[in-house]
């Protein structure tokens, strides 16, 4: 099959097929995690069982500790691996624009109808989806490649009302670090700086030393 034959399905099911996601052998992990937030420094643990079931242990600051379960529940979301089908089997797919960079926009029709996306090099480089209410936009500038699928490195996102279109919440820029722990690659680093109304919040979460649960 050449390029020009390749319809829009075609090549967005070739970047969601390159995405880097937990096979069914992921035993799950635990891990340290250091979290900073502004002057607030604190050490717990973390555990994703095989079932991705998320627990956060050691933290007693509540906000803390959402924060901490909440970005392992975001990064633990997007390594399920589910076939095409599952994901986008109610979805049409149609050409959009090509942008200036080479990105070639593509067009949700379906069950997802008015998201879109961008690819690039078999990767999905902006995504716009409607999700619980409000539109999420994602840009992702740099990426790891595992050797078995992308993970985003470096990516932004903003939330917009879906009807008048107005931001809601500050613009949120990411930095993702990975590491391999066995057969894995784990979030071992993330770094996001939030800006609302010209003041920026950062906040970290390191996680290390890496215990694969079926370790003996």
């Amino acid at each position: 099959m050449t390029a020009t034959t390749l319809t829009a399905q075609d090549l967005f099911r070739a970047c969601y097929e390159n995405r880097y996601t937990w096979d069914k052998n992921f035993p799950g992990y635990t891990a340290d995690v250091f979290y900073k937030a502004g002057d607030q420094e604190i050490n717990g643990q973390v555990q994703i069982g095989a079932d991705l079931k998320l627990e956060v242990h050691g933290v007693e600051d509540e906000g803390a500790k959402k924060a901490i379960h909440g970005q392992l529940f975001e990064m633990s979301i997007h390594r399920v691996r589910r076939t095409f089908e599952e994901t986008h089997g109610k979805n049409s797919f149609t050409f959009g624009e090509t942008q200036a960079d080479g990105a070639i926009e593509i067009l949700m029709g379906g069950k997802a109808e008015g998201d879109k996306y961008e690819i690039k090099d078999q990767e999905v480089t902006m995504v716009h989806r409607h999700i619980h209410g409000v539109v999420v936009t994602i840009h992702t500038f740099s990426s790891h490649d595992t050797g078995e699928g992308y993970l985003s490195h470096q990516y932004d996102s903003v939330y917009h009302d879906p009807k008048s279109g107005e931001q809601k919440g500050g613009k949120s820029n990411f930095v993702d670090e990975y590491q391999k722990t066995g057969d894995y690659f784990v979030l071992s680093r993330r770094a996001i700086e939030t800006e609302t109304d010209g003041k920026t919040e950062s906040q970290e979460f390191c996680f290390s030393n890496f215990k694969p649960l079926d370790a003996a």
